[in-house]
């Protein structure tokens, strides 16, 4: 596994379920990390890695609800699976309505957890994938000057190069020069690929 796979985040106080959750998840080629409480997860969770939370419900002190509550205050978008006993159903309910994406049942099935971690990490891999195109168009759009900004607004919005330079008060050739510059910058094959790139950044701002 590299650095940069998705990793399922195992929080729960019992040893003995850390060790027999990451166990299963080695044996089906997922990569997992052990944590005995919820704030020993936040003081070592970096950022810049993604996944999903296998999170036990009940813990002393932070709980799994809390943990959930505390990375909804931090912008941390991670799947979370709480694992419960039979009493805690109505409160895994509850975390469900509040953004967890399952909940299962102690003792839980091998198979079943496992296609629910793998499904985890696969929504938190497109996620991380989309954050880092919107990061790449931004770092595009950056590059751009006031200018060439001014004159991809409108080609997007389907204007002619003989209407954008009277709009903007310059040569047609300057716009089409801008305009290359523009492609060029963005790295856009066509229009409907800087149509999309535009959607993207303005999605994002």
């Amino acid at each position: 596994m590299s650095y940069t796979d998705p990793i399922a985040f195992i929080v729960d106080d019992d040893e003995a379920v850390r060790d027999s959750l990451a166990l299963l998840l080695k044996a089906s080629g997922l990569a997992s990390r052990c944590y005995s409480s919820a704030e020993d997860f936040l003081a070592n969770f970096d950022q810049s890695e993604y996944g999903c939370l296998v999170l036990d419900i009940r813990m002393p002190g932070m709980g799994g609800l809390e943990l959930q509550s505390v990375l909804q205050q931090r912008n941390i978008a991670l799947p979370i699976i709480f694992i419960t006993a039979h009493g805690d159903i109505p409160m895994a309910v509850e975390a469900v309505r509040h953004g967890a994406v399952d909940f299962i049942q102690k003792p839980f099935d091998d198979q079943t957890l496992v296609t629910k971690v793998s499904e985890a990490l696969n929504a938190s891999t497109h996620q991380h994938e989309e954050e880092l195109e919107r990061n790449e168009v931004r770092r595009r759009v950056e590059s751009l000057t006031a200018r060439e900004r001014q004159v991809m607004t409108q080609v997007v919005q389907g204007k002619a190069n003989k209407v954008i330079a009277s709009d903007l008060g310059v040569s047609q050739r300057t716009v089409e020069i801008h305009r290359s510059r523009v492609m060029e910058k963005m790295q856009a094959a066509s229009l409907a690929q800087l149509v999309r790139m535009v959607l993207i950044a303005e999605a994002d701002i």
